[in-house]
């Protein structure tokens, strides 16, 4: 007898948790690891920011705040949406949870109805199917290949509209292709979405601040405020502010919907960390030249993986416009045998045996929604990148 709920047999642990566990096994072995697959910045938490974190620990501020933030902290993220995204909310249209993911969940579990459907644009973040399934919505995939930019259309969303449509996902730039929505893009998706004024947009917009070669981030509600009632923007500070441990993700939407996610949150999560809310405040109200900084530097790796994924016998892999991902193809490796005999016939089997032999860590298409793929996280040193995307061209180069 299980004691097990049966919701849980609809999902599975997160794939790119599972291969870092694999790679950290295998390190804990005296194995020589390299691990591109966590989405998580390689730079230290700026140093003005951790020092707001430990002055608030050292001041006394370790008590509860309010469910959904801070005041000061919530008037800091409603300046951030003024500032960058051109976006006017409410502090009563804000809300502050424990990471970003938290507020997705949160914000599906709260609009979403069972047997609702939940387009996901694939390649996906890994998470978005297995959420709507626990909330009991079905999640409608819908493939959006490498010729298309890895991006959805205007015409690939009506066909996937259907009178039990009830949310939109998007993610830009994406985890884990790196691609994202120009203007013209995001107009030709509201103005089929104006057609449907049942369908909510969830907005995933965690990697604004990574974009390359000039690329203008825009956010859906700001292009298309016409839409503004119906989208939730979600964001937070793992990313560009190197604040992934510190869990802390904010988002703005309707006044509805967030009090509903508030609610939620009264009852999971409760309030974030009242050391990480302080250290947030600073990092958005404080100077905030490390953001440009390693943008830079990110851009550098990434010109360096690009460059040398295309030199890789068997890869081709697009240049993205963000985020610190890249997803190479793998087609032409696909059917080819590796030295001890194996025989890739999936991009599962490419990761697992790329890992085994070269100790490279990567996560296979398939987590995505896309095959055959791998992501790669080139947010590692470039010595380590150069060394990590050599063993790769040894691998490949001994299929036969």
């Amino acid at each position: 007898m299980s004691f097990i709920a049966h919701r849980l047999s609809a999902i599975q642990p997160s794939p790119t948790v599972a291969i870092t566990a694999r790679a950290k096994e295998m390190r804990a072995q005296g194995r020589d690891i390299i691990a591109l697959s966590v989405g998580e910045p390689d730079f230290p938490t700026p140093a003005a920011v951790a020092e707001a974190g430990v002055e608030a620990i050292r001041e006394g501020h370790t008590k509860y705040t309010n469910v959904d933030g801070m005041p000061e902290l919530k008037a800091a993220i409603r300046e951030k949406f003024r500032k960058d995204n051109d976006l006017d909310y409410g502090l009563d249209q804000i809300t502050v949870s424990s990471g970003a993911k938290i507020i997705l969940f949160n914000a599906m579990l709260a609009t979403v109805n069972p047997g609702d459907e939940v387009i996901i644009p694939a390649p996906y973040w890994v998470s978005y199917p297995d959420m709507t399934r626990l909330v009991g919505g079905e999640p409608v995939i819908v493939p959006c290949a490498e010729a298309q930019g890895f991006l959805l259309d205007g015409p690939t969303l009506e066909a996937a509209i259907t009178p039990r449509t009830r949310m939109l996902i998007l993610n830009a730039p994406s985890n884990p292709t790196g691609a994202a929505y120009d203007e013209a893009r995001y107009r030709e998706i509201a103005a089929v979405l104006e057609k449907h004024p049942g369908v909510l947009v969830l907005s995933d917009e965690l990697y604004e601040h990574l974009t390359y070669d000039g690329f203008k981030f825009h956010s859906l509600a700001a292009l298309a405020p016409e839409l503004k009632e119906r989208v939730i923007t979600v964001n937070g500070m793992s990313k560009g502010y190197a604040m992934t441990g510190w869990r802390l993700g904010f988002a703005g939407g309707p006044k509805e919907i967030i009090r509903a996610i508030n609610v939620l949150q009264s009852q999971n999560v409760n309030a974030a960390s009242t050391i990480a809310q302080h250290a947030a405040v600073k990092a958005l109200t404080g100077p905030r030249d490390f953001l440009e900084h390693h943008r830079k530097l990110f851009q550098e790796r990434r010109d360096l993986t690009v460059s040398m994924l295309n030199q890789t016998k068997g890869v081709t892999c697009t240049t993205p416009v963000g985020a610190f991902y890249v997803y190479p193809g793998i087609a032409d490796c696909m059917g080819k045998t590796t030295p001890e005999g194996k025989r890739l016939e999936t991009d599962t089997e490419f990761v697992l045996a790329l890992l085994e032999t070269e100790g490279v860590a990567a996560v296979p298409g398939s987590a995505f929604g896309l095959s055959p793929y791998f992501r790669i996280s080139y947010a590692l040193s470039l010595a380590e990148m150069e060394e990590a995307l050599g063993r790769i061209q040894r691998f490949c180069a001994s299929l036969r």
